[in-house]
């Protein structure tokens, strides 16, 4: 946990920043709360904001630091895999991630990116190299199998950003030792078999996700 406050809860009482947060079987590392895209299903545009007990809103001043996610992730205990993931597209502190990963990364616990496939389209220039050899499995939201949807459902800020995802995805088939696809079945107008095909035409993993809050309740996308 870092030292800074993020908000304050009903009473008035200071809310710690959650730097490092167990789930599962992982310890996952809340990088940030900013984003690329604005997911019409993302929890926080749900006013849901926590995620196994762990509340994980950040202002940006309050963003932890490489130094501060390095310590949480290891005070956090042994785990079967560090995860960058929170609320938020951890790519978009893309030097942090490089040094949380090599700092992480002579403990021999596998490190996963959940990501948007986005970074080398936001930061201007092809990234994965820069993550070959600290990240062994990267998780790639693609949430539709056509860009039409995607865009519909997650609203990016970027043109050609589904494009872009795909190369991303095409990208760290080279570099990285595992890859995987995912699309959140119950989703509207969705093709969960349609996504499937384009993660086996691209040689990677899929994975279909449930329709679900991060409290584990079920909730419909507005």
């Amino acid at each position: 946990m870092a030292g800074a406050v993020a908000y304050r809860d009903g009473v008035g009482r200071p809310l710690p920043v959650v730097a490092a947060y167990r789930l599962r079987d992982g310890v996952y590392l809340n990088l940030t709360n900013r984003c690329t895209l604005r997911c019409s299903f993302c929890p926080k545009f749900h006013g849901l904001w926590t995620v196994a007990d762990a509340r994980l809103r950040l202002r940006v001043m309050d963003e932890p630091s490489s130094a501060v996610l390095v310590q949480a992730a290891l005070d956090a205990g042994p785990c079967a895999e560090y995860v960058f993931c929170g609320l938020g597209e951890p790519t978009t502190r893309w030097s942090e991630l490089l040094l949380v990963a090599a700092a992480l990364r002579p403990t021999g616990t596998p490190i996963r990116l959940n990501t948007d496939g986005l970074a080398s389209l936001v930061h201007g220039r092809d990234v994965v190299p820069e993550i070959a050899g600290l990240i062994d499995h990267v998780s790639i939201s693609l949430n539709a199998a056509d860009e039409a949807t995607y865009d519909r459902l997650c609203r990016p800020g970027r043109p050609g950003s589904f494009a872009a995802m795909l190369a991303f995805a095409a990208r760290c088939r080279t570099y990285i030792p595992r890859v995987t696809l995912t699309a959140i079945a119950g989703l509207p107008g969705v093709d969960i078999d349609a996504c499937a095909r384009i993660a086996r035409d691209l040689g990677v993993d899929f994975r279909a996700r449930p329709l679900e809050a991060t409290d584990g309740r079920s909730f419909r996308v507005r």
